[in-house]
């Protein structure tokens, strides 16, 4: 019988962590407020628990670069092609070129996302555990532009979701698929179209939804490997239900990273993720050009027509 081989992940040691800057709702009254031994006790309580399942390659931080310990962001990876992060704040665009390094003297086909269309890699894009397609978050970090663009660089279906509460700033924090089927997500982080993608695209009994206690917790920022969950807490009615989904739960405590608006999931970039073999590049991507004229301002009729484009998920 042939053994299964372990999945492979990279993270990276916090020692130049900290939070000097705000570029997102929970760094807010956070600058200079991290306690970094404490934040180092933390990584490697996730670093321990991850490597029990997994192989877990070590990437070096660098100095003047404290988010770059999220190494979710770095990019999006699938069977050994990964496709580079452009970020959208320039407090993090320096990470790119490293990041592009790392991954072209460990042997793997880089594509760099093209100037101008923002994507902050697996932190707004998702994988299904099945490989069947690819959930791609938007609106706050990453461009609706870059969603085609991921479909034919890995020849997938790839479904675009609106993000829409600024806490929720990527994908990840906010939505998690699991094996077998399941999806852990805040349907208030998206916009009402995206939630009837969702529900389209999952089953009403797979769906685990969390409520407003669940969700500031970064309880869906999770690692998810196999059956094992890896999150940085799991209150009792949620590891009920995961429970009987038959998932296991494991917790660590996230707190210091978490005053910057990650958690266990945004510690960590999958590096073997697998699709199916019979696919196709999709996007569920629409445009549509029409001209309109006539007292557009006066009449309050480009206001109506913008209303109508955002309610629709435009």
């Amino acid at each position: 019988m042939e053994r299964k081989s372990k999945p492979q992940f990279l993270m990276i040691r916090p020692d130049h962590y900290r939070i000097s800057y705000v570029i997102n709702p929970w760094m807010e009254g956070n600058v200079n407020r991290t306690a970094l031994g404490k934040a180092l006790n933390q990584w490697e309580s996730l670093y321990k628990i991850v490597a029990n399942f997994a192989d877990v390659r070590l990437m070096d931080g660098h100095e003047g670069l404290p988010d770059m310990v999220f190494t979710a962001n770095a990019g999006l990876v699938i069977e050994n092609r990964v496709l580079l992060a452009r970020f959208y704040h320039p407090e993090r665009r320096a990470e790119e070129e490293l990041f592009c390094e790392w991954f072209e003297s460990n042997g793997f086909d880089v594509v760099k996302t093209p100037e101008g269309i923002f994507f902050e890699g697996a932190g707004d894009a998702l994988l299904d555990c099945d490989g069947r397609w690819l959930w791609a978050g938007y609106g706050l970090r990453s461009s609706l532009e870059s969603h085609p663009y991921i479909a034919k660089t890995f020849n997938i279906e790839t479904l675009s979701l609106r993000l829409t509460d600024k806490r929720f700033y990527h994908l990840d924090t906010c939505f998690c698929p699991l094996p077998k089927g399941y999806l852990m997500y805040i349907p208030s982080a998206f916009d009402a179209p995206s939630n009837r993608l969702i529900e389209e695209r999952t089953d009403p009994d797979k769906r685990i939804v969390l409520d407003e206690v669940e969700a500031p917790a970064f309880t869906a920022n999770a690692v998810a490997i196999d059956n094992t969950i890896i999150m940085n807490c799991c209150f009792p009615s949620l590891r009920e239900k995961l429970g009987d989904a038959g998932f296991n739960v494991l917790e660590t405590c996230m707190s210091e990273f978490m005053k910057a608006g990650g958690s266990a999931k945004c510690l960590t970039i999958r590096l073997d993720e697998k699709a199916i073999k019979n696919r196709k590049a999709l996007s569920t991507v629409t445009s549509r050009i029409i001209e309109v004229t006539g007292q557009l301002i006066d009449s309050g009729l480009m206001t109506e027509m913008l209303d109508i484009i955002v309610n629709g998920g435009g």
